[in-house]
């Protein structure tokens, strides 16, 4: 048996994980984190175990009760199918009588994990064994990593179900532009299978922007900001599109995800420590940009975002709102914690002229 396989038994017998099918269960072994404690310690007083759920699945560990008992787990087995850690709960003292090993996960993540895949699976559509036999979780856009930090990490859960049964599946050539620069934005896009590439037409000189795999998403931009296409996306394989109409997108993905602060919000978190983020260029940033602003350009979004910091807090303006609400929303689909300032530099200029 290889490891990944013993790795599934395990996961197929704790709990709830053992409702998922053995397709789910794959998807959730990137998330899964081994943690190997030798004889006589306490594994929780080893580190911070905060926003986890934690299972015993090898060795013996004793663990001491509220009331003064103690309880001692075997991994895999009986209670130990259970999270000894999870809801901010935390054993106080224990010991490992052997050496053991936990498997940890973020509860968040788990959690949203575990949504989308009941969503994603009508009972009627599940295999004799309860395997995964709906296209959306053998899709590759709703790989597990993609429920937590891709692009429907901060949907709310009661959107899954509607999000889902509304994509339409497109097939794609080699070679062919799915989206061209100028054109008028009526979809949104997220590879499932293939890859592209997003150019776009400077000067008459065609210049690459970014590449594209499955799981990303493209087309938002002229939608949030109900506008035309700033870019070209071309594939450069066969694959197959998720296509979502303008109308579905604006109400299942954009208003939920995109999060308006008013100038005052807005002030009183970047006392907090958020920041500023200008995304126009920066000749207009140079002109009226906010103290402590980062301007980055809209169109070198995509591909700064990694030079943002993740546990930070980020809000988004410019001077009318409407490109400040494509950034804003390219950050939150993300995973970033990012807010627009709801009417722009115009609201926060009102705002003081009042004051």
């Amino acid at each position: 048996m290889t490891t990944d396989a013993a790795l599934l038994d395990t996961l197929s017998r704790l709990q709830p994980l053992a409702g998922l099918g053995r397709t789910s269960l794959r998807s959730l072994v990137p998330l899964c984190n081994h943690e190997r404690v030798p004889r006589h310690l306490n594994p929780f007083a080893l580190k911070d175990w905060r926003d986890q759920v934690a299972y015993l699945v090898k060795g013996e560990l004793k663990i001491d009760q509220p009331d003064g008992s103690s309880m001692l787990y075997i991994g895999g087995t009986g209670d130990a199918l259970y999270p000894l850690v999870s809801g901010g709960r935390t054993p106080r003292s224990s010991k490992a009588i052997t050496d053991v090993e936990l498997l940890r996960f973020n509860e968040d993540a788990l959690d949203i994990f575990v949504t989308w895949d009941q969503l994603a699976i009508p009972a009627e559509t599940a295999g004799a064994e309860g395997d995964d036999t709906d296209w959306h979780t053998r899709s590759g856009v709703f790989a597990a990593q993609n429920f937590v930090d891709g692009a429907f990490a901060g949907l709310p859960a009661a959107h899954i179900d509607a999000l889902l049964r509304r994509f339409e599946r497109v097939p794609v050539r080699r070679g062919e532009a799915v989206v061209r620069q100028g054109e008028p934005g009526d979809y949104y896009y997220v590879i499932d299978q293939g890859r592209g590439v997003v150019t776009r037409d400077i000067g008459g000189v065609t210049v690459e922007v970014a590449q594209l795999k499955s799981g990303d998403a493209f087309g938002e931009e002229a939608l949030v900001a109900d506008g035309e296409r700033n870019a070209t996306v071309t594939m450069k394989t066969d694959g197959l599109l998720l296509r979502l109409g303008k109308a579905d997108f604006v109400a299942l993905l954009r208003e939920p995800l995109l999060k308006r602060v008013s100038p005052a919000e807005a002030a009183a978190k970047v006392a907090a420590g958020a920041v500023y983020v200008d995304p126009r260029f920066p000749v207009e940033y140079r002109v009226d940009g906010l103290p402590g602003a980062i301007n980055v350009p809209l169109n070198e979004l995509r591909g700064a975002m990694a030079m943002l910091d993740p546990a930070k807090e980020y809000i988004v303006y410019c001077q009318s709102g409407r490109r400040s609400s494509a950034a804003a929303f390219l950050l939150s689909q993300k995973g970033y914690r990012a807010s627009l300032l709801d009417g722009g530099l115009k609201a926060l200029a009102a705002e003081k002229g009042t004051a």
